[in-house]
């Protein structure tokens, strides 16, 4: 049996799937996981000749709540992605000259209506 966070997690992250397939991105991973913390979607970008590797952190909430969702993405959580991301590329020997970014995909969820408000928010190391 699963709580209503990770029910609401799963839901959050199939949304963002479809979002970022929508909108030209490939899915290449899903729930990266090592014991120090988790990638929850990994997906290629290509514009034109520059294919970018976009590691995305899924925060998904209930709509009712007052507070942003990717208010949640701070310095500790930062800190944390980056060494996940550092694994990842190690640990795929993916090339050091591979563009790449973190995004966050910041959703509040109707569940009576089955909708999603979704916020992209691209390179949030830059924030």
């Amino acid at each position: 049996m699963t709580t209503k966070k990770q029910d609401t997690g799963k839901l959050g992250e199939d949304i963002a799937v479809k979002y970022l397939e929508k909108h030209g991105y490939e899915i290449v991973e899903r729930n990266y996981r090592k014991p120090w913390g988790e990638i929850d979607i990994v997906a290629r970008e290509t514009t034109g000749q520059i294919q970018e590797l976009i590691f995305i952190e899924v925060k998904a909430q209930n709509i009712n709540f007052e507070w942003r969702p990717e208010e949640n993405v701070g310095f500790h959580k930062k800190r944390q992605l980056s060494k996940i991301v550092a694994t990842y590329l190690k640990e795929h020997r993916i090339s050091e000259s591979q563009d790449w970014r973190i995004d966050v995909l910041a959703l509040k969820l109707d569940f009576e209506t089955k909708n999603a408000q979704v916020e992209h928010i691209k390179n949030i190391m830059l924030n």
